[in-house]
């Protein structure tokens, strides 16, 4: 592993943005696009991916904190915007939608039941006239 990688991979954690730590790890000015590939790359990366995971384990045992932790104060702020003189409802689903996010029941599932079949389309060539031939002759020949 490269000390470039190293340190994207600490900016990563550290911001959670994939494109502002390679910017900060490779000191670049890149356009975006290209900011963005190399990040997502690195994301990718056997070795990154290995010390992303070893960081991320030792801030959860740096700061003692669970799942279940994060949860609760999830559910705790959730109760306190729904409880609050003014019910800040706003508040109080971005909590639950934080809670669904957190354990991974943010995703979309679409089921398709049954075979897919592609849309059949058939097309019935049309000739022009002799009409619309002798226009278009026309036509072309006054414009040369």
């Amino acid at each position: 592993m490269t000390i470039k990688q190293e340190l994207f991979a600490q900016a990563y954690i550290e911001t959670g943005n994939a494109s502002e730590a390679y910017k900060r790890a490779y000191n670049t000015q890149a356009n975006a696009n290209t900011i963005s590939r190399k990040a997502s790359q690195l994301l990718k990366h056997p070795e990154v991916i290995k010390l992303l995971a070893e960081l991320k384990a030792d801030a959860r045992q740096r700061h003692k904190l669970t799942i279940d932790d994060i949860l609760q104060e999830l559910e705790d702020a959730r109760q306190k915007a729904l409880s609050a003189e003014t019910p800040q409802c706003s508040a109080a689903v971005t909590a639950t939608m934080s809670k669904a996010k957190l354990l991974g029941l943010d995703k979309q599932v679409i089921e398709h039941k049954g075979t897919l079949t592609p849309p059949i389309f058939h097309f019935t060539p049309v000739a022009p006239t002799k009409d619309e031939i002798k226009q278009a002759m026309k036509e072309f020949q006054e414009e040369y």
